[in-house]
């Protein structure tokens, strides 16, 4: 790694953590935020912004006539919090859906989801030696912003010139274009779709077999197409599995043998047990996957606690020893770990009773439940924060099952409340449940807040490793972003509320429910919650979940026994399960084009006589750069047409097409969507001959 010629030695210091950097990163953050939100609420996923950030950052500071491989370097950590803290939305709109919020106050909103990301940052800052530098992990996303940061960037003239002599150099304005087609494209359709209503969002066809019911339907979203471009093959698969063993086997096998009581369409009847029962399939397979990664990253986890108190008993030694550090061995001071925890904690224990404040419940009462909430969310969330950081290593953030690890803290402090509940009298099952399942979930979004900025920490520390950035001005840079991405949380949560509403909470009433935002995550850990505290979670479907995780994972491991290249991710599988199959589908797509456009690269490499590595090098990194912006250019116009949607009032304000071309708008979007993928596979196959 030393030897690369674009990694920047100990001994050259180049300008990292600077003033425009840092506002660039901001700006960046503010859009990437917003755009997660929007894609995190409609479809349950987000996307890692490390490599897109990096691309439009080094092409503004190479039109501002500066910028070096170090300071892009903190642009996109500083930026790459947009794509992790945002999953905290993954919970707290379930406030809403039980009737606790009617809306997200600014200031609890922003300490929850600062106070954690930055707690996210502090737990990993004494795993980076071990789980970075020492380790063989591939941190596959860190790995490809490091090689994007190296394409794109100068930081001597070494580096400049190995660039130069690979025909590498400058090719950062290359990308921004990919980005910008893939956004422009996938606004304008999502424009075509939300905003003028002449394409349909999806196509479903109802089949049934006797009194079996059986869905088929894709939905038609240009982000989907990137997220599960980005998301691999493999993955992709195994969300297909999800969805047979949901739409194919489960739902047909209750339609079947569930009288419809109430006389329902099959539509509505088929949906209903799919939300109410075979989601629950799903979360089952999740909590299992995820209990059994915990069980797996024991050791990383015992490790990394040894390493953090290692790292403070090495401080001890003096300012004359940390001299003795080179640059890119320099982490923030173990006292300034421990002081930024000690008043995050504080901020919570303000922000927790704040919550609380108007509970009818004695100081005492609100004290013990503001104790064993904080207690929890801090203990449960640094022993995740080692098992976040090893599953980014492992697989990357976007693909990290940090969904699993909400589902378990969910459970867990549900019962730990309930429990506290039940022994000192202070909440009981009918009045109190409100505000119990409330508390719960409040805290569960405080540990997603840690999980998902260890998650990321480490891969971008990865990069910076790669690169010769020095580790505490990166740590500094993500603290900033965590900061910024949680100012930019509330109102966007607020606006998209405003404007679509969520299954199961919309704020006005005539609203239409099939525009609102799904949510799906914030569904099901509400569900779980409330079904504990009433004692009416359906514990038979999560225990079928639980056995089906069980038998995937005896499947995976049993594969990887054999050494073949074929796995079961179990994660995607549970995701399968209990995404809305509209969304599930095109991921499947997604996955496949990029399938496509490999096995296509490779075909003409060899009737080429070509070298595939180079050729497939190119392509993949115009693939990713491309499916970026797809998303990016969708959730945008979501955030605009929610702002439309806010100002007029009305529900679809710039709708030319009527219900009466609902049909036709949707055989018309699926012929655009499929020219739309092929273009996509042939702009990504126009990068092969570039390489040689």
């Amino acid at each position: 790694m030393a030897s690369h010629p674009t990694r920047i030695p100990d001994a050259v210091s180049l300008p990292e953590l600077t003033l425009r950097g840092m506002i660039l990163g901001a700006l960046i953050t503010v859009v990437f935020t917003a755009s997660n939100v929007y894609l995190g609420l409609k479809v349950g996923l987000t996307f890692s912004s490390s490599i897109p950030a990096a691309v439009i950052s080094m092409a503004v500071l190479r039109a501002l006539r500066g910028g070096n491989i170090l300071e892009n370097n903190m642009v996109q950590t500083q930026a790459s919090a947009a794509g992790t803290l945002s999953s905290i939305i993954f919970v707290l709109p379930g406030l809403l859906m039980i009737g606790h919020w009617q809306g997200f106050p600014f200031w609890l909103t922003l300490a929850i989801c600062a106070s954690g990301g930055i707690l996210g940052v502090l737990f990993t800052i004494p795993l980076r030696r071990a789980m970075v530098v020492d380790s063989d992990l591939p941190y596959p996303e860190g790995v490809a912003a490091a090689e994007i940061l190296r394409v794109g960037s100068a930081g001597n003239e070494a580096s400049q010139d190995a660039m130069k002599a690979t025909g590498e150099w400058g090719q950062e304005a290359s990308g921004v274009r990919e980005i910008a087609f893939g956004g422009v494209v996938s606004a304008l359709f999502a424009f075509a779709t939300t905003g003028l209503k002449v394409l349909g969002e999806s196509i479903t066809a109802w089949v049934p077999a006797g009194a079996a019911v059986f869905r088929l339907t894709t939905g038609f979203s240009l982000a989907l197409i990137g997220a599960g471009y980005l998301i691999g093959i493999v993955s992709g698969l195994a969300i297909l599995l999800g969805i047979v063993l949901s739409w194919g086997i489960a739902v047909p096998v209750l339609t079947s043998i569930t009288p419809n009581t109430d006389g329902l369409a099959i539509a509505a009847f088929a949906n209903g047990l799919w939300q109410h029962k075979v989601r629950f399939i799903g979360a089952g397979t999740i909590g299992v996957a995820a209990v059994w990664t915990l069980i797996t990253l024991a050791k990383p986890m015992i490790d990394g606690v040894k390493t953090s108190f290692a790292a403070l008993g090495q401080s001890r030694g003096g300012r004359a020893k940390s001299i003795t550090l080179g640059r890119t061995e320099q982490d923030l001071s173990p006292y300034w770990v421990i002081g930024l925890t000690l008043v995050c904690v504080a901020i919570w224990v303000v922000t927790f009773g704040a919550f609380l404040a108007d509970a009818p419940l004695s100081f005492g009462g609100i004290a013990t439940l503001v104790v064993c909430s904080v207690v929890f969310a801090v203990v449960f969330g640094f022993l995740v924060a080692a098992a976040c950081g090893y599953m980014a290593g492992l697989v990357g953030s976007s693909a990290s099952p940090i969904s699993g690890i909400g589902i378990v803290a969910v459970v867990l402090v549900s019962l730990l409340i309930l429990s506290v509940s039940q022994a000192s009298g202070l909440l009981d099952t009918g009045s109190g449940s409100k505000l119990a399942i409330a508390l719960a979930l409040f805290t569960t979004s405080a540990v997603i807040a840690i999980a998902t900025i260890s998650n990321d920490n480490l891969q971008d520390l990865k990069t910076g490793w790669l690169v010769g950035a020095t580790p505490w001005r990166q740590q500094v840079a993500l603290l900033v972003g965590c900061v910024v991405g949680a100012a930019v949380i509330p109102p966007v949560l607020n606006l998209l509320y405003n404007a679509y509403g969520f299954t199961d909470a919309l704020p006005r009433a005539g609203m239409d429910p099939s525009q609102a935002l799904s949510a799906p995550q914030a569904i099901l850990m509400t569900a779980i919650a409330k079904g504990i505290f009433t004692h009416q979670l359906d514990w038979s479907m999560l225990g079928i979940g639980a056995v089906l995780g069980i038998a995937l994972i005896a499947i995976d491991a049993a594969l990887a026994r054999r050494g073949g290249v074929a796995r079961v991710p179990v994660i995607a599988v549970g995701i399968g399960i209990y995404l809305p199959p509209t969304v599930g589908s095109v991921l499947v797509i997604g996955a496949v084009l990029a399938w496509i456009a490999q096995r296509l690269l490779k075909a003409r490499a060899k009737t080429q006589g070509k070298n595939f590595g180079a050729i497939a090098q190119a392509a993949e990194r115009r693939g990713v750069l491309l499916a970026s912006g797809l998303i990016v250019g969708e959730s945008l116009v979501g955030v605009a047409m929610a702002m439309v949607v806010g100002v007029t009032g009305s529900d679809a304000p710039l709708a030319i097409a009527g219900k009466g071309f609902a049909a036709t708008s949707e055989w018309l979007a699926l012929f655009v969507f499929a020219g739309i993928c092929a273009v996509v596979v042939r702009r990504v196959l126009a990068a092969a001959p570039a390489a040689r």
